[in-house]
């Protein structure tokens, strides 16, 4: 089992529903990853857990792992609520049905694979890393947009250039 690895994650949503980005980085000792991506129509919740499965989802064997998120559904989700949605066949309490389900399934099964300790920091607390993903899942919306907008046809200006 592979120590010492750091993942933090971060998603976004413009409007919710609306257009989302997710994103993850990813440390172990001096190496580092970014991860990203973005939806159309979806839920800031949706991107918090999307972040979060697909950080995981980029390790590559079982591995001990920080995980930190400014996200409390996800924290307290992960590691409180699902062993009672599992007991339950994924329902809530009153016989309601778990939201992002399909989701939560993923996390579930990726988190059994590795060894998480997961930690929640306050969003947009100047926490580097939290600021970092946040900034990356925004631009994962950016870059959406910007090649779904007829206008621009997928251009976009450099980053830094004038306007």
């Amino acid at each position: 089992m592979t120590d010492g690895i750091e993942i933090f994650t971060d998603g976004a949503c413009r409007g919710n529903p609306g257009p989302g980005g997710w994103a993850a980085l990813l440390r172990y000792r001096e190496a580092e990853k970014s991860i990203r991506g973005a939806e159309a129509h979806t839920t800031n919740n949706r991107m918090e857990l999307t972040a979060a499965i697909e950080g995981l989802a980029a390790l590559k064997r079982p591995s001990r792992v920080t995980l930190t998120t400014d996200s409390e559904y996800v924290r307290q989700g992960i590691t409180r609520w699902v062993v009672g949605w599992k007991r339950r066949g994924w329902m809530r309490a009153g016989n309601r049905p778990v939201l992002n389900v399909d989701l939560w399934r993923r996390l579930d099964s990726l988190n059994e694979n590795h060894e998480v300790s997961w930690r929640w920091v306050k969003g947009h607390s100047g926490h580097a890393e939290n600021e970092a993903v946040d900034r990356a899942a925004n631009q994962a919306i950016d870059e959406m947009l910007a090649k779904d907008d007829p206008r621009t046809d997928g251009a976009r200006e450099p980053e830094g250039s004038e306007p």
